[in-house]
C-alpha cells in the first residue's frame, strides 16, 4: 500500500518535564495537553527514602535538576517544568527561583517549578485566602504553609492524610473527603497538593459543590509550563482554565474570583490576615492497597476511601487522636 499521501507527522511543540523517581500520573499530565503539545518526561534518579523534608530536599538538589534538564535538551522542548510541589516548596520562595534559576542555566530555556506555577495561578484567579489539602505529613504540610505565607498567602484550613509512600493510589473519595475537612474561614480557593496525588476527574466536583476554584498540583504546572509557551490547558470546567468558570459555581464563593485583577494589593505581609487556622488531620491509617484504582467512584460517593485504620502522627505511628 502506497502511504506516501500522508506525508509526516504534525509537527510537535515540547514541554520537558522532570519527575521525581516515584512519580506514577504520567497519563493524568497528559490529560491537560493539546493535541499539537507532548510531553517528554524524565525522572530523578533513585534513593531509598520515603515521602518527607528529607526526599523533598534530595530530589530537588540544583545538580540533580540540572542533569536532568540536560537530558531533556536532546529533544529540544521549549520549556522545562519541575513537576514536584515538595521538592519545589521546601526551599522556600528564594529556594524555587534558585531552582528555575539552575534549570535554566542548565538548558538555556524558560524553566518553572510546581510550587512557582501555583502562586501564578493563585494571581491568575485573584485569590489570597486557600484552603489545602495534602497527602503528606504534618511537618511536611507545615512547609507547604510556610511557603504560601511567606508569598503572602493565607492559609484558612488545611487537611492531610500522613502518607510517606504510595500516595498514587489515594482513591478519589479521601481527596473529597479532606477538601470537605479543609475548606473553613471562608477561603478563595482550595489547593490539592503534590503531583502524585491523582485530582484531574475531582477538580469539576469539588468547585461545583464547594463553589470555589479547585486547583491541583498538575493541573497548575501543566496549565503554567503551556502558558509559558503560548499553548492553553484543556479540561473539562475549571476556573483556572476558564475565564468563564469563574463566574459559575466556582466563583460564587468570592467576589474576587470574578474579576482577579481588579484591587488587588500587592502579596505581602500574610499576617495581615491572619487568623486561627484549623486543620483536619485526616492520617488515613495505611497506604491504599494495590488494587485500590483512584479513579473508582466519582459519583455517588466518589468510592472506596482509604481512611480505615488509625490516625498517624508524624513519626509514621499511631497518634494520640
Amino acid at each position: 500500500m502506497d502511504v506516501s499521501f500522508l506525508g509526516g507527522p504534525q509537527p510537535q511543540r515540547g514541554v520537558g518535564v522532570v519527575a521525581p523517581f516515584d512519580f506514577a500520573l504520567d497519563r493524568e499530565l497528559w490529560r491537560w495537553v493539546p493535541d499539537e503539545v507532548s510531553l517528554h518526561l524524565t525522572r530523578t534518579p533513585f534513593v531509598p527514602v520515603e515521602v518527607s523534608l528529607d526526599l523533598a530536599r534530595l530530589v530537588s538538589e540544583h545538580e540533580t535538576l540540572q542533569d536532568a534538564v540536560r537530558a531533556l535538551s536532546a529533544v529540544a522542548p521549549e520549556v522545562a517544568a519541575y513537576a514536584c510541589t515538595s521538592g519545589s516548596f521546601v526551599g522556600g520562595v528564594a529556594g524555587e527561583r534558585a531552582m528555575c534559576a539552575a534549570m535554566t542555566q542548565a538548558g538555556e530555556l524558560p524553566s518553572l517549578t510546581t510550587s512557582g506555577a501555583l502562586l501564578e495561578a493563585l494571581r491568575e484567579i485573584g485569590a489570597r485566602r486557600v484552603a489545602v489539602v495534602t497527602p503528606y505529613t504534618r511537618s511536611v504540610t507545615d512547609s507547604l504553609e510556610d511557603y504560601l505565607g511567606e508569598a503572602g498567602i493565607t492559609v484558612t484550613g488545611r487537611a492531610y492524610l500522613g502518607l510517606t509512600r504510595h500516595i498514587w493510589k489515594v482513591p478519589y473519595r479521601d481527596v473529597v473527603d479532606m477538601a470537605r475537612e479543609a475548606v473553613v474561614g471562608s477561603p478563595d480557593a482550595l489547593f490539592i497538593s503534590c503531583t502524585n496525588l491523582p485530582t484531574y476527574d475531582v477538580i469539576p466536583q469539588l468547585e461545583a459543590e464547594l463553589r470555589m476554584p479547585v486547583l491541583s498540583a498538575n493541573q497548575v504546572t501543566v496549565w503554567a509550563a503551556l502558558r509559558e509557551i503560548g499553548a492553553q490547558a484543556v479540561g473539562p470546567y475549571q476556573a483556572l482554565l476558564d475565564p468563564a468558570a469563574r463566574r459559575g459555581p466556582a466563583g460564587m464563593a468570592s467576589s474576587t474570583v470574578a474579576d482577579p485583577m481588579a484591587s488587588m494589593p500587592p502579596m505581602a505581609d500574610p499576617a495581615a490576615h491572619a487568623e486561627p487556622e484549623p486543620e483536619a488531620a485526616l492520617a488515613g491509617a495505611a497506604s491504599p492497597g494495590p488494587d485500590v484504582d483512584p479513579a473508582d467512584g466519582l459519583d455517588p460517593g466518589f468510592g472506596p476511601g482509604i481512611g480505615e485504620g488509625p490516625f498517624l502522627d508524624d513519626s509514621g505511628g499511631p497518634s494520640a487522636m
